[in-house]
């Protein structure tokens, strides 16, 4: 069994920080669950272009308001406590937070852990992440 509490990752290599957001890597490809789990925070009145073409991601809102926009068609979805998205089609996708957004996100396959975003807003495939 696993027991991990948010206070034992911070301040730790399981905390990631980029300049939008920081992530806390709660459960990792090591953990041998078959996915991975984040608590994730955006900082208020910032905009992140993601495009997770290597996984697929949920995310659940759990604090916080912002929106997200789906690049193919422009449409645009509130999100707020209680909302969950799915990119089930590796979706580019722009989120914005109008105040600090507090999110917990799942990705399949699991990430490694010292994963952030390239050029394009993806992550690497653990392959490309390990060379680096």
């Amino acid at each position: 069994m696993i027991v991990r509490t948010l206070a034992e990752i911070l301040g730790t290599e399981r905390e990631v920080h980029a300049p939008n957001w920081v992530s806390r890597r709660l459960l990792l490809k090591q953990d041998g669950m078959g996915f991975s789990m984040h608590e994730t925070t955006i900082h208020p009145g910032t905009e992140t272009r993601m495009w997770y073409r290597h996984h697929l991601e949920a995310v659940y809102c759990v604090a916080g308001e912002g929106e997200l926009e789906v690049i193919a068609d422009g449409s645009v979805h509130p999100i707020a406590p209680g909302t969950l998205y799915a990119l089930d089609r590796h979706d580019r996708h722009i989120l914005r937070a109008r105040t600090e957004l507090r999110l917990v996100c799942v990705f399949n396959p699991p990430l490694t852990g010292r994963e952030t975003h390239d050029k394009d807003g993806a992550y690497p495939i653990e392959d490309e992440a390990t060379a680096s």
